[in-house]
């Protein structure tokens, strides 16, 4: 995998291992799928060697990668002994992502910091337990306690909102995903997160839902200049049910069953 060759490149034999996480392990790439990549080293990384991630990653990630048009990667590098054993927030070295692109063709560098994503990712990588190289991540990574996993997942939701008219279907998708495994535990692919929220959804803000998961599924061209004035209140009511499910409280009652995920309806 191109992703993994980087790392290694360019950080070498300090690389404990790399682990793929995310739709390709948790029921398949979907057609706007990235490929999530998590490798873990054994020291800090300087500036220059985060430099030379992001060129790397520059030429072969997303429609834009300058070696011709690819599936966009996410790559997460973390130090083993950052988060092993596991504290929370936990410490990231290093990411990647098509939405950061523009930032890092201006020249910017990505400077370790903490990040309670890294909890999610990291029971990600567990359940998916897909080494590209190096050993099982069970032996290399402690599972999250369920506890910081369900503070880092709220924790993660002003963000989101933030960047809800920028990364929208990202957005709507996450969102449904982080109430899921409140509710239930699991961590599932995004669609089918989505048909498990669909089912609880109040019938005025399935619409949004139902266009996030076909668009994700390539089963419509993605367009939301008709839902717009939706997009806002889904994201509030969602984010409000994932406060007060983190917080202990229960979620509102099912309503009644929506149309069949694929629908979008008016």
């Amino acid at each position: 995998m191109a992703a993994a060759r980087v790392v290694r490149h360019v950080l070498g034999t300090d690389v404990v291992g790399g682990y793929l996480h995310g739709s390709a392990v948790l029921g398949g790439l979907r057609p706007h799928s990235d490929v999530d990549v998590f490798a873990v080293v054994r020291r800090r990384t300087s500036e220059g060697e985060r430099r030379a991630l992001v060129e790397g990653l520059l030429e072969i990630s997303g429609e834009k990668a300058r070696l011709g048009p690819a599936r966009p990667v996410e790559l997460t590098v973390v130090v083993q002994d950052d988060i092993r054993p596991w504290r929370y927030p936990p410490r990231r070295e290093f990411q990647y992502g098509e939405w950061l692109r523009d930032a890092y063709e201006r020249g910017e560098t990505p400077s370790p910091a903490p990040d309670p994503d890294l909890a999610p990712l990291i029971t990600m990588v567990l359940l998916g337990d897909t080494a590209l190289f190096g050993p099982p991540p069970a032996d290399v990574l402690d599972p999250v306690p369920t506890a910081d996993l369900r503070r880092a997942l709220a924790a993660g939701v002003p963000d989101l909102l933030a960047e809800l008219e920028l990364d929208t279907r990202n957005v709507v998708l996450t969102l449904a995903r982080i109430w899921t495994t409140l509710e239930t535990g699991l961590v599932q692919p995004k669609d089918a997160a989505a048909d498990w929220a669909l089912a609880r959804l109040p019938a005025e803000h399935r619409p949004v839902l139902a266009r996030a998961r076909a668009g994700y599924l390539g089963q419509q061209d993605e367009h939301w200049d008709d839902l717009l004035p939706r997009l806002r209140p889904y994201a509030e009511y969602v984010a409000g049910v994932i406060d007060r499910t983190a917080n202990g409280s229960p979620s509102a009652p099912a309503p009644a069953p929506p149309q069949a995920p694929g629908a979008d309806p008016a």
